[in-house]
């Protein structure tokens, strides 16, 4: 993409409303734009980001054999009265009425509506397990919407639901998704810790919390530091084993770490001083085990093969697609602006051209331009006719991980600027080196 081309309305100035740093530098690198109170337009910039969290998001639940899927953003009001949540999810939830006087409302999520899926087509064991999600758009009426994309009332969510016969397969079910889950946020540049957490209105007894941690989370959280030197890496999983995917979890479970919601002030005491840590932390998933809760309520029965129909083992995982933008550049970011992590980047270079109308600068520009795109990389030229220091700024602002300067004295000698945004860290190198060091950098981000 050429910058000249595109729509990056990039802000001087601090909006008044933004409070935390992602909101203001998601207003100020032109990713989003308020249409009102808790709701955000996604500008190209923050689009390309929200697609490149939703294909990870994919990639991680397809390699767990989980099934996408696409379920409306109306639902019946029917169906949650069934479940009996209708009445009892509170002024959270949108309701709306269609014109011939039916009550709908806008998903704030689809636990009633996956099950009406389920019982219509799945009548016995041989058919599960089954795991199905979807990546949708929710609605949940904050009081008070604030902190941008982090606490928004409009937000895109990966959410994701298991059938299974057993309480035992369901459990593996929970942990096939905690594990799936620490990959997709370590692919994304991010920690995000499983902390023991409370249900809320979803229910059940057993369920995580993934928290990044912060300073601008909205929940204090008590953990024992050594959970932060916890990766897990590029390790092979196979996810129809049982025992593997409960050593995941007993691996990154075992040690304290939890929300105040479920804080224990004794148990977090016996952890030795030196490694107990109080923060604040931002909710970027859950996952949650809760039985039969709707399968009883609703009627999603499976004959178990000895002649009885029994109601299936439930859970429900979700992963908050747009809040993560939020959440990656409050852990990411500078003085001047945002850092992408290379695997979340909107795009792969930046190119910056120091004279433009140079035959050499233009030249040497656009041949990086056809090379990175034949790579299947995808470069962003700055060839704006605005000074250099106007360019380096948006650089900086937007948050490229890798910036190539090309200008009329390096070129002198053969060679351009490559520049690492994290640590600005400089490197002279050939038209050619620089192609080949910047494909090798994102090799293992390619999925």
């Amino acid at each position: 993409m050429r910058l000249s081309r595109y729509f990056l309305p990039v802000l001087k100035e601090t909006p008044a409303e933004a409070q935390i740093v992602s909101h203001r530098l998601m207003l100020r690198a032109g990713l989003i734009k308020q249409a009102s109170a808790g709701i955000y337009s996604w500008l190209p910039l923050g689009y390309k980001v929200l697609k490149r969290l939703e294909d990870i998001v994919h990639q991680e639940q397809i390699r767990a054999g989980h099934l996408p899927m696409l379920m409306p953003t109306i639902q019946s009001a029917d169906l949650w009265r069934e479940s009996g949540r209708y009445d009892a999810y509170g002024a959270e939830m949108l309701r709306i009425k269609d014109r011939h006087d039916r009550d709908m409302l806008f998903t704030p999520t689809a636990e009633e509506l996956i099950t009406d899926i389920f019982r219509g087509h799945v009548t016995s064991y041989k058919d599960l397990p089954l795991t199905m999600y979807q990546i949708q758009w929710k609605f949940r009426d904050e009081i008070r919407p604030r902190f941008g994309v982090m606490r928004g009332r409009e937000f895109y969510m990966k959410d994701g639901y298991n059938f299974d016969l057993t309480k035992e397969d369901a459990l593996h079910a929970y942990n096939r998704h905690l594990v799936s889950y620490l990959r997709t946020y370590e692919r994304m540049g991010l920690q995000a810790i499983p902390m023991r957490a409370a249900s809320g209105p979803i229910g059940g007894d057993d369920t995580h919390e993934f928290l990044v941690l912060a300073e601008t989370g909205e929940s204090e959280v008590f953990y024992d530091s050594e959970i932060t030197d916890l990766r897990f890496g590029d390790r092979e999983i196979d996810y129809a084993s049982h025992a593997q995917c409960q050593s995941v979890l007993e691996e990154f479970t075992s040690r304290y770490a939890r929300t105040d919601e479920t804080h224990d002030p004794d148990v977090f005491a016996k952890i030795p001083v030196e490694r107990q840590r109080v923060a604040r932390g931002i909710e970027v998933g859950q996952i949650f085990y809760f039985g039969t809760k709707y399968s009883d309520a609703m009627g999603a029965l499976v004959d178990d093969g000895q002649g009885n129909r029994v109601p299936v083992h439930m859970g429900s995982h979700g992963i908050g697609v747009s809040r993560l933008v939020g959440a990656i550049i409050e852990a990411s970011h500078d003085e001047n602006g945002i850092i992408w992590p290379e695997g979340v980047t909107p795009f792969h270079v930046g190119i910056v051209n120091l004279k433009q109308g140079d035959a050499a600068c233009d030249g040497a520009c656009e041949d990086l331009y056809k090379a990175f795109a034949a790579k299947g990389l995808e470069p962003l030229y700055d060839d704006r006719t605005e000074r250099a220091g106007a360019k380096f700024a948006t650089m900086d602002l937007i948050g490229l991980p890798w910036r190539i300067t090309v200008g009329p004295r390096g070129l002198a000698g053969g060679t351009v600027e490559l520049t690492s945004r994290k640590t600005g860290e400089s490197r002279e190198l050939s038209l050619e080196a620089v192609v080949a060091r910047v494909a090798e950098i994102y090799a293992p981000h390619r999925g």
